[in-house]
């Protein structure tokens, strides 16, 4: 899990109070070693939507990890955490014509099209600024995945070009004088805990590549075969078999590379690097029985974490636990948040030893899609602190939010016709 100790919990939450993450270095660290040493046939970015913590991405970057962004505001803490442009993806399927002029001004690796539109856009945006930009196709393929807990290709979809379509998309991109096709994206779906499901996708996004290389004229720079690894979040959930995974994924990038030699393969993951590198800390704050069933009432629930809610679109308990459990007897608890809605319980009939007020709370497996999937402003309550752990050293990388500053995006301000707001300034 996320190898941090009910010591080093405890310390934390002394010197930042609750609710908040805590996220072991080691563990990210660890994480990437695995990766690279596991499939060294591939690279690997980071995508951010996971967790865009700006000490995490850092954290990754050094461990050789590069990134893969959807948003300007994740470019920018890419950017900011010491990505390497020339290591940076960006996708999503509705970029703004400001954010690509963003991605184009810094030279990003390639900026993934997820439509024939864009691919015009960005070549305007590309001559306007004098450069030849590389792109990505982003595919959406005629097959799918059937072990994906969440489909994202192979059906109707917002994401990418159908594959019916490619050729239509090879030859506007032929007409356009400022992009150069650098390489194809394929992503499945997420949260895959088969080793065969991944094998199968590999093996299909690989094929398909090769059909659409030999369309071209010159060699791709890369292929970014997607992800979706996951991990278990209950007893009932088997953990992915990692070094079969490996075994084969490393074994047809291999064989496929020497066919392309000059073609890379990415492998984007966002959960896998950083779930079990992370927990989230609550405190008791009242206890009580209601018609027989015993509820935990916490400082930080749902409205922190939302993938252990209903907001990440599966109901099941993340293990969790006391940081110092009174006693080794347990019984059945429903841990529930401080929001004024029945849906605010992120632990049912969790078997846990007795609690009492001020208890602390450890949520493990929480350090992707924790606050990313998390309805932070239904109540208003503030964000929490983050801090990095790594060893005798507790760093605070993310500061609670102050009513001063809560209260402050409410100022009002007169608008005039010309004026933009700030998320849309050019950089």
């Amino acid at each position: 899990m996320a190898h941090l100790t009910g010591p080093q919990i405890e310390k934390a939450a002394e010197l930042v109070g609750t609710p908040f993450y805590a996220y072991s270095a080691p563990a990210l660290r660890a994480r990437a070693k695995t990766l690279r040493d596991g499939i060294p046939e591939a690279g690997f970015v980071y995508s951010l939507k996971a967790n865009p913590n700006m000490s995490i991405v850092r954290c990754l970057s050094q461990a050789g990890i590069g990134a893969e962004v959807c948003s300007l505001f994740e470019l920018e803490v890419a950017i900011a955490a010491g990505v390497c442009p020339s290591q940076i993806i960006f996708v999503g399927p509705a970029k703004a014509p400001q954010d690509i002029r963003r991605a184009v001004t810094v030279g990003l690796k390639a900026i993934i099209a997820e439509s024939i539109e864009e691919l015009n856009l960005i070549d305007i945006i590309a001559s306007d600024c004098r450069v030849v930009q590389p792109v990505g196709l982003r595919i959406n393929p005629a097959f799918h995945s059937m072990g994906a807990k969440l489909s994202m290709s192979g059906k109707p979809t917002q994401f990418g070009i159908d594959a019916d379509d490619i050729d239509a998309a090879l030859t506007v991109l032929a007409d356009c004088d400022h992009l150069t096709l650098g390489g194809l994206h394929v992503y499945m779906g997420t949260r895959i805990l088969n080793h065969e499901v991944v094998a199968e996708n590999t093996r299909n996004i690989l094929a398909l590549a090769d059909d659409i290389i030999a369309k071209l004229d010159k060699p791709l720079d890369f292929v970014d075969i997607g992800g979706g690894y996951g991990v278990p979040y209950d007893a009932g959930e088997t953990a992915l078999d990692f070094d079969k995974l490996a075994a084969s994924v490393n074994a047809q990038a291999k064989t496929w590379k020497a066919r392309h030699p000059g073609t890379k393969v990415i492998i984007e993951l966002g959960r896998y690097m950083t779930a079990e590198a992370g927990v989230f800390v609550s405190q008791v704050r009242y206890i009580k029985t209601s018609k027989g069933v015993k509820f935990a009432i916490c400082d930080g629930g749902t409205n922190l974490h939302g993938a252990a809610g209903t907001s990440a679109g599966f109901r099941r308990n993340f293990p969790m636990s006391a940081v110092t459990p009174r006693t080794s007897e347990t019984r059945d608890w429903n841990i529930s948040g401080p929001l004024c809605t029945p849906t605010d319980i992120f632990g049912n009939k969790v078997a846990m030893t007795d609690l009492q007020a001020g208890d602390l709370l450890r949520v493990e497996s929480s350090g992707a899609y924790g606050l990313t999937a998390s309805p932070l402003k239904f109540l208003s309550f503030a964000t929490p602190a983050e801090v990095m752990i790594d060893g005798d050293d507790i760093v605070q990388i993310r500061a609670v939010e102050t009513l001063d500053q809560h209260l402050a995006q409410f100022t009002p301000q007169t608008l005039t016709a010309d004026q933009r707001t700030p998320v849309a300034e050019e950089q």
